[in-house]
């Protein structure tokens, strides 16, 4: 996460996935202008970056130019494009390739095709790294697109935030800086269910288990449950991609929340980077792993003790229940160590009545 000026933002599309879309972008344009001698018209300040890298790629003769307009103040969108630095060249009979760096409302395309129009450009092609379909209002086609994304605020890559910002290499998108998202874990008997239902409720989060979602989707033959079903009947591990696909729908099914408490998810380090990612591309993120921690023999006479009126098998032999206790460790100590080098690692006491143990997890929860 970075910090500009008063906002916060967090991290959105790596370089790796700009550098890509670049090169898919120059392939078709040295395929569809070899011979054409193509003037590219680079849109400042946005699009110094990405023009750079895309000239460099570009193999054949061609002019350049620049031109600089304007229609952001802060992070809205003024709907008035001024032109700031005009354009000297012949543009009539030309072939001329418009660089920008994003396509929101289309209202800085409109005014350039306007303008180049009056100069007596009667064609031209637009190239831009990122577009907003939703945000579009224009009827100008767009031929080159690098990334489709959101209708959300980001910044670098040419990108800024009131002028900062645009020296970043990677992408970063406004923080929803509301909402609170917790991992939360404990071993077998810590009580995690019952401080899941109680948090959800005092800070008003949205409580995503796991193996609810799971059920939910094969008990109502969604797309995701069936493929998942397909899995488990052939006794493999549902792939990560189809378990994140399932906790995105149950994400969009709440787009006003205030956070979400995530139970059984992730386990390893991989579905860690997925839920981090699916959280960026919602503009937020992980904010805490919370962690019940329970001495081993009492986890093991509660469950002992709760397996009397259970009825659940796994309840009733201690070698199970220390088996599962040892499987918790194993997994959550990976986990552990993901999060404490992020600083977002918190264990907290889960012995005591349960509204004790409810006034630990919130001191922790409050800070955050």
């Amino acid at each position: 996460m970075i910090k500009l000026h008063d906002l916060q933002f967090v991290p959105f599309i790596s370089e790796d996935k700009i550098s890509a879309a670049i090169d898919d972008i120059s392939v078709r344009l040295n395929n569809d202008l070899a011979d054409k001698n193509p003037l590219f018209i680079g849109v400042l300040n946005g699009a110094f970056m990405f023009a750079s890298e895309l000239l460099k790629r570009f193999h054949h003769d061609c002019e350049v130019s620049f031109i600089k307009l304007s229609s952001y103040q802060g992070t809205e969108t003024t709907q008035e494009v001024k032109e700031l630095v005009g354009l000297n060249e012949d543009v009539s009979g030309r072939t001329i390739v418009i660089i920008e760096d994003i396509v929101d409302t289309g209202n800085t395309i409109e005014v350039l095709s306007e303008l180049l129009k009056s100069k007596g450009c009667k064609d031209f092609k637009i190239a831009t790294l990122f577009f907003k379909p939703e945000a579009y209002t224009k009827q100008i086609n767009i031929e080159y697109c690098g990334i489709e994304i959101p209708n959300r605020f980001i910044v670098g890559y040419g990108l800024d935030y009131n002028g900062l910002g645009r020296n970043l290499t990677d992408v970063y998108q406004l923080k929803s800086s509301n909402m609170t998202n917790l991992v939360l874990f404990g071993p077998p008997g810590a009580g995690k269910g019952t401080q899941a239902e109680v948090l959800k409720t005092k800070y008003n989060l949205v409580h995503i288990s796991t193996g609810d979602v799971f059920r939910y989707n094969i008990k109502n033959a969604t797309e995701l449950g069936m493929l998942a079903k397909s899995f488990i009947d052939k006794g493999q591990l549902v792939p990560d991609e189809v378990t994140i696909n399932m906790l995105n729908a149950e994400v969009d099914k709440n787009p006003d929340a205030k956070g979400f408490i995530f139970d059984g998810f992730p386990r390893t380090e991989a579905q860690a980077d997925s839920l981090a990612e699916l959280l960026s591309s919602k503009g937020t993120e992980v904010s805490a792993m919370v962690a019940l921690e329970v001495d081993d023999e009492v986890l093991v006479q509660r469950l002992l003790e709760r397996g009397k009126t259970s009825g659940r098998p796994d309840d009733a032999d201690e070698n199970v229940i220390r088996n599962r206790i040892k499987v918790y460790y194993n997994e959550t100590a990976i986990l552990k160590n993901y999060y404490q080098k992020q600083d977002k690692y918190f264990g907290v006491d889960g012995v005591g009545a349960i509204d004790e143990i409810t006034e630990r997890l919130s001191a922790v929860i409050d800070k955050l």
